[in-house]
């Protein structure tokens, strides 16, 4: 992906110097953490009894400095986001006769706080409605990477993206409805919606990478292919297969890793919002 010396967006929010970063004394660290911590976040387990193991003392927190490798992350996120909001104004200006509203994303490590509660690496990337904002440890490139076999920056883009993607959501009210939707039915139900959200996510995904390709020219040979391969690793039955427990399709909230492949080539073929209807949609 072509990025570097390019713009980067303004609305990127940097706690990361002063948060600094929390940890927990004796308990698991560096990647393995991170591992857990993801693995949680996308199958919507507890991870706390693994957080606890190895002795498990009190929480840690200091100032620090950024590491080269942080910096450059923090740079590589800000370009992603000025493509996204590109992107996403020209589609809303052309196809919605709308104006795009960004939103803006928090970097930040170990924790800090939201408009939806405290976020912390248990909670992976996420989007906040209320405030509109995302949020982000930029360790999690390094979980993608090392941990669910996921490498290259532009599979490190698709996860910008796709939470860029819940924000879309939110503008256009989908987001509201479906939530509402899911308060109101079992567990069950509430799973399948959760499922066509985040499918729909990918596929405007799609759409940003199809644009990001014709109007930027920035996705390079391979980019795609990483993409892909980063939707195919955190398929909800990927995730259940590599923790060792049983596949349970009851449980999944993102979908498999072939539903989240193809709802990503359905936005990239067509590269119209129409196309992304998953809750029409008979088949995921």
């Amino acid at each position: 992906m072509k990025w570097r010396g390019r713009r980067g967006s303004r609305n990127i929010v940097d706690r990361r110097r002063s948060g600094g970063r929390v940890g927990t004394a004796g308990g698991i660290g560096g990647v393995g953490l991170i591992a857990v911590l993801a693995i949680g976040y996308f199958l919507g387990i507890d991870v706390t009894p693994f957080l606890s193991q190895g002795g498990g003392g009190a929480p840690v927190q200091q100032s620090r400095q950024l590491s080269a490798s942080e910096e450059e992350a923090g740079q590589f996120v800000s370009v992603v986001l000025a493509d996204t909001e590109d992107v996403w104004g020209a589609v809303f200006r052309d196809d919605l006769r709308q104006t795009y509203a960004p939103a803006e994303l928090v970097l930040f490590s170990g924790a800090t706080q939201s408009a939806c509660g405290s976020a912390s690496a248990a909670t992976g990337p996420f989007y906040c409605p209320p405030d509109r904002r995302i949020f982000l440890d930029t360790d999690f490139f390094v979980t993608l990477d090392r941990q669910l076999g996921a490498g290259g920056d532009f599979a490190a883009a698709y996860v910008v993206a796709h939470e860029v993607a819940h924000h879309v959501q939110n503008l256009l009210g989908i987001l509201d409805h479906a939530n509402r939707e899911r308060a109101r039915v079992d567990e069950a139900a509430s799973n399948e919606i959760s499922v066509r959200i985040e499918l729909q996510a990918d596929c405007f995904s799609g759409i940003w990478a199809r644009y990001a390709e014709d109007r930027l020219g920035t996705v390079e040979r391979g980019d795609l292919a990483e993409a892909m391969n980063a939707a195919a690793s955190i398929g909800d039955d990927t995730l259940q297969r590599r923790s060792g427990g049983a596949v349970r399709p009851d449980s999944f909230t993102h979908g498999t890793s072939e539903q989240r492949q193809e709802w990503f080539a359905r936005g990239y073929d067509a590269a119209e919002i129409g196309a992304c209807d998953t809750f029409s949609a008979r088949r995921l």
